[in-house]
């Protein structure tokens, strides 16, 4: 089909040809350089590719349009060119869980049938998004939820950004606001470790980060890891965004006990990396996180050895109360005790708040997500494969 000026576009004859949604591929978390490829590919020029590629950028990451019917800035013939090679669908919500306090869940079904969970936590006129790095998790933390659900596979960049899309389809939030947003903050803390699949988050950051897009200021976006300590100063080297780290315990030989990743990248190595972390500044300070667990970790010894252990580093503690699932195999500390180890840790310099537990009641508080998926069998066949899990070589 010819156009003048628009190029010869690449399109079925008639509406029986096009392709399946499934069988399309998906414009959403390729980034501009593989817009202006997939335009090309459809019969634009390359220079024109460039422009069609800024075009699609906006429609699809500042109004928030799912289908290519609705992009008037774009000719009607490539606008079907675009439909019937590629799709803007967002994965099935499988369900929508909301909480006496406000907060909702997502559990998101993928192409592949894979599903992850995340999380909106609203505060009164804000709110941060908890989204999954992973389907499932290798790390068999003891006190999360998630690490009773054996890794399945890493999430590509469509289906990590895919997951603020949905939220802000549902808070209606297009195009992207420039101020009074309701979902102001992203925190990458939902189901699996984001460094074990840091190409594909980092490729989904940046997409977030993207001022002529979805708009999030890296100061307002939180990566929050088990303690990757190869992968954390690249981390601030590339995005600058601020830094979690899952401590829970003070002593290597109990972190090994609830987090097997401690036997790999011990304390000091963790907390030297973070002593190394880009952009580490008291205006700017790394977030510590510390479950607590009834008769583990919450002594007012536990307190004051954390306060040696971070000594140096520009840091606050989130004192996390333990939120049990069925089956969970600790106890969240008692509140006089929460309070007394918070004050050491005041005492000593460091901001240290209590994390109100929010979504418990639809199991969506910190530790609680998980989902049902599981790992097929090698031999089973698929349309679609899923993304590969990311090269060991990357976190040795």
């Amino acid at each position: 089909m010819e156009i003048a000026g628009a190029g010869t576009y690449i399109t079925g004859m008639s509406e029986a040809s096009a392709l399946e949604p499934a069988d399309r591929v998906s414009l959403i978390g390729m980034d501009r350089a593989e817009l202006a490829r997939a335009v090309a590919e459809i019969g634009e020029s390359e220079k024109a590719a460039k422009l069609r590629a800024k075009q699609l950028w906006h429609w699809i990451y500042h109004h928030g349009v799912d289908d290519f019917a609705r992009m008037s800035s774009l000719n009607g013939p490539l606008r079907q060119a675009l439909a019937d090679a590629y799709t803007l669908a967002r994965p099935e919500i499988a369900r929508l869980q909301k909480s006496t306090d406000g907060t909702r869940k997502w559990l998101l079904r993928f192409i592949d049938g894979q599903e992850a969970e995340s999380v909106f936590i609203p505060e009164e006129d804000r709110g941060a998004l908890c989204m999954s790095a992973q389907v499932g998790c290798t790390l068999s933390c003891r006190f999360c939820h998630t690490g009773t659900q054996r890794m399945v596979r890493n999430l590509d960049a469509r289906e990590i950004i895919s997951q603020f899309l949905v939220a802000r389809d549902s808070y209606g939030e297009w195009p992207s606001p420039r101020d009074g947003r309701m979902i102001s903050n992203i925190v990458m803390m939902g189901m699996g470790e984001p460094l074990f699949n840091y190409d594909n988050v980092a490729k989904a950051i940046r997409i977030a980060m993207d001022r002529e897009g979805l708009s999030i200021s890296r100061r307002r976006i939180t990566l929050s890891t088990a303690g990757v300590a190869p992968l954390i100063e690249r981390c601030g080297a590339e995005l600058g965004v601020g830094l979690a780290i899952s401590l829970h315990a003070v002593t290597d030989d109990l972190r090994d006990e609830l987090m097997p990743i401690n036997r790999k990248y011990p304390l000091a190595a963790l907390l030297d990396a973070c002593r190394r972390y880009p952009g580490a500044t008291n205006a700017r300070r790394i977030t510590f996180e510390y479950v607590m667990l009834k008769g583990i970790n919450d002594s007012p010894a536990d307190a004051k050895a954390l306060v040696q252990l971070i000594a140096g580093i520009p840091a606050k503690i989130n004192l996390i109360p333990f939120n049990a699932w069925p089956g969970a195999p600790y106890e969240c500390s008692p509140t006089e005790d929460i309070a007394r180890f918070a004050a050491i840790v005041n005492k000593a310099g460091y901001s240290s708040p209590v994390r109100a537990p929010r979504g418990r009641d639809i199991l969506a508080a910190c530790g609680q997500l998980r989902s049902h998926s599981m790992r097929a069998p090698r031999s089973a066949g698929a349309a679609k494969s899923p993304p590969p899990p990311a090269p060991r070589a990357a976190i040795s």
